[in-house]
């Protein structure tokens, strides 16, 4: 009896945890459980207290605008992501690519909160290529590198293309 009462317990505290809405520990490979967003604002205030910053072509945040670089609707641990980057690298993090529309579609994206882009710098690019794993290629050529954390990091010619999984160990 007391064996099954410890683990109807254990199922229970489990089962919580699994289901609880942003956890989503039992989706399917591929899918992109519920999370909770965070605003540009909030995002913008995490970044400038840990000395990243951010630019658009267009000087805007407008999450419509292809021009702008929006913040709006990212994933908290993508933006902890971003501030692990900056405290492990040592490295200027520049932000050029947000949640704003006009990048590829598809589940972890930019516009679903999963997604930074980064100028390039000497500095970050050593920093990844040294630190993180080498996965080859993606299907558009970009190299990509993997962090022990599993965020992506692929080199797409003129910026980071960083796709935050986690917070990257934050």
């Amino acid at each position: 009896m007391r064996i099954r009462s410890v683990l109807t317990a254990l199922a229970l505290v489990l089962g919580g945890a699994l289901f609880a809405p942003g956890v989503g520990a039992l989706t399917s490979a591929g899918e992109a459980h519920a999370v909770t967003k965070i605003s540009h604002a909030t995002a913008t205030s995490m970044f400038r207290n840990s000395g990243i910053t951010w630019s658009s072509s267009g000087n805007c945040s407008d999450r419509y605008n292809s021009t702008c670089t929006s913040f709006e609707q990212l994933n908290p641990a993508t933006a902890q992501g971003a501030q692990t980057l900056k405290s492990a690298s040592g490295c200027a993090l520049n932000i050029t690519g947000g949640t704003e529309t006009g990048h590829a579609s598809g589940t972890y994206s930019h516009w679903n909160g999963y997604k930074l882009d980064f100028s390039k710098y000497t500095c970050l690019g050593n920093y990844i290529k040294n630190t993180f794993t080498y996965i080859g290629v993606r299907g558009d050529g970009a190299p990509q590198w993997r962090s022990g954390a599993g965020n992506v990091y692929a080199d797409e010619g003129n910026h980071w293309d960083v796709t935050f999984y986690n917070c990257g160990g934050c």
